[in-house]
């Protein structure tokens, strides 16, 4: 059975930090692409940040550059997401995304709030 976990999100006063991580069980970890996605009330869901299946090449959106860092252990079959500096337009739910060609997974989403 495929899951994917995402754990780590909360309460965080703007800037500070959390790290979301996210655990895979059930697929072959090392031969996908690993995202993190992000949806907001109201609006549509979008990319965060990207990492390639062995961790050579990793890709964020504009807004949150030099503040996010993904990463993954593919012996842990797990997915980080490191987040600092955190504003309030960074509250959302946040998704682990597993895509291997046409196999893709979605986690269940974890909420992140930035208030103070």
């Amino acid at each position: 059975q495929v899951q994917l976990v995402e754990s780590g999100g909360g309460l965080v006063q703007p800037g500070g930090s959390l790290r979301l991580s996210c655990a895979a069980s059930g697929f072959t970890f090392s031969n996908y692409v690993m995202s993190w996605y992000r949806q907001a009330p109201g609006k549509e869901r979008e990319l965060v940040a990207r990492i390639s299946s062995l961790g050579g090449t990793r890709n964020y959106a504009d807004s949150v550059k030099g503040r996010f860092t993904i990463s993954r252990d593919n012996a842990k079959n797990t997915a980080s997401l490191q987040m600092n500096s955190l504003k309030p337009e960074d509250t959302a739910v946040y998704y682990c995304y597993a895509a291997f060609g046409r196999s893709t997974y979605w986690g269940q989403g974890t909420q992140v709030t930035v208030s103070s």
